[in-house]
């Protein structure tokens, strides 16, 4: 730390005061890693939806908000929360934007291809709940 504090004074006084002490600071600080966003802007795979009624189903989502499956909302790993995603179902063209604030689908799943649980609400703007499991394209927005 004592360290640092002379790299910004050292920094200070060869800049002439160009730069504000917070402004020096802030360079030499370590670098905040950046979440590990590990999926192309563009994705395939599958997608399924769940409620409220669903067995095992927590009230709170992942980043703490009161699940509500009538909102345009999505479960997906590796993607920051509040990140808009569009999926598009392959069978039919239609899509629909969706926010991301839960994590999921069980890793079991993933290992099998789903890439997303839908809202019951968003899945039913794309296809029929009956059908259960569909084929999508996701891109991040």
């Amino acid at each position: 730390m004592k360290r640092n504090k002379i790299i910004v004074l050292a920094l200070i006084a060869f800049s002439g005061g160009m730069f504000s002490h917070s402004q020096l600071y802030a360079r030499v600080q370590p670098p905040v890693a950046e979440f590990p966003l590990q999926m192309k802007s563009i994705q395939f795979g599958k997608a399924s939806w769940y409620s409220r009624f669903d067995p095992g189903i927590n009230k709170h989502t992942a980043n703490s908000e009161i699940f509500d499956d009538t909102k345009l909302t999505a479960a997906m790993w590796n993607v920051p929360f509040h990140q808009l995603v569009k999926v598009t179902n392959l069978d039919n063209g239609k899509s629909v934007i969706v926010r991301v604030n839960d994590r999921g689908p069980h890793k079991r799943f993933v290992r099998k291809g789903r890439v997303i649980d839908l809202s019951r609400q968003a899945f039913t703007q794309i296809a029929s709940p009956r059908k259960g499991l569909i084929n999508v394209q996701i891109e991040l927005l």
